[in-house]
């Protein structure tokens, strides 16, 4: 079982080092790439084996970490100029794109739907999904959890306009909803196996068979048009430590542990999840920018994307060599 002190000291660690990094100009010649980085998956293990800072030593190029609790301040700071990479769920890039950031769709990777969930406390009144009307229910804005959120209520005839939606980003959902501030709370791996620990806790659904778990690796545009073989190199180096990560499962359980502060049985819950594969980095796909075109497309009709976007306009490609 976790501890409270275990659970809040993650959040808390992670919400401090989310501040916006200070904005510097990217220089075309890169002596250094900026990565954006949450506590979870591939970018994760890539940190902890200084995998990308051996690709890149030979180019003269060193890494730079900084870490965030969501992704729509990293694609703030990717977008601004102050990162040159990192990853996202699928909602984040929209509102990065409308904002009108310099950024592209480099990357992506599937995880598993049911990383992703509806909590609500073990004695709380809402049994259905269709009991979440007029309650109110924590999710961050512009997040893959309000995508979720999105499409749980649809699956129960209702809308967003019919829950009392809270914007809070992880550090500050978790203790409300432990203390019952909120009624249900949308969220994403690890945050969700955390919470999902807690006996206390009842998952009302998960995404499992109402959102694909698509997520994207994204660069600045500048670096990334001065640099395009470094971001092909970063690619190709995740996919190799993906790899090796989930064919030594146990090791790498203990490893992401060790990176995060979750238990190592937590930890292995998210790995675990059906369909989740750490090896599953490729370039952008003809799937993904679909997906992601369909989402840009239903986020603007609900009018919660401000304008119409072609998502296309900003997936990147590698030239043919």
């Amino acid at each position: 079982m976790i501890s409270r002190r275990q659970t809040l000291g993650l959040f808390g660690a992670a919400a401090a080092a989310a501040v916006l990094p200070a904005i510097k100009p990217t220089r075309a010649a890169a002596t250094e790439f900026r990565i954006g980085w949450q506590k979870n998956g591939v970018l994760a293990l890539a940190k902890r084996r200084g995998a990308l800072e051996s690709r890149l030593a030979d180019r003269g190029i060193s890494v730079s970490w900084s870490e965030f609790t969501s992704g729509p301040p990293l694609l703030e700071a990717l977008g601004a100029g102050a990162l040159d990479f990192g990853a996202t769920g699928d909602v984040p890039p929209l509102f990065a794109q409308a904002a009108g950031g310099h950024l592209y769709y480099v990357g992506t990777y599937r995880g598993s739907p049911a990383g992703s969930a509806i909590l609500v406390r073990k004695d709380s009144p809402i049994k259905t999904l269709e009991d979440l009307k007029g309650k109110k229910v924590a999710f961050k804005r512009g997040s893959s959890a309000h995508n979720v959120t999105v499409k749980v209520l649809r699956k129960a005839g209702l809308t967003i306009d019919d829950v009392q939606p809270l914007d809070l980003a992880p550090p500050d959902a978790a203790p409300a909803f432990k203390n019952g501030s909120i009624d249900a709370w949308s969220i994403w791996d690890p945050y969700l196996a955390i919470a999902e620990a807690d006996p206390e806790t009842r998952i009302l659904t998960t995404a499992e068979g109402i959102v694909p778990s698509y997520s994207y690796f994204l660069a600045n545009q500048e670096f990334t048009d001065a640099n395009g073989q470094v971001i092909v190199d970063v690619i190709d180096e995740l996919g190799k430590v993906g790899k090796s990560a989930q064919g030594k499962l146990d090791d790498t359980v203990k490893e992401l542990s060790e990176i995060t502060g979750v238990p190592a049985e937590v930890t292995r819950v998210t790995l675990s999840r059906p369909g989740a594969d750490l090896g599953a980095v490729t370039t952008i796909t003809d799937d993904a920018v679909a997906y992601q075109q369909a989402l840009a497309d239903e986020f603007y009709q609900l009018g919660i994307v401000p304008k119409q976007l072609t998502t296309g306009d900003i997936v990147w490609r590698p030239k043919a060599s």
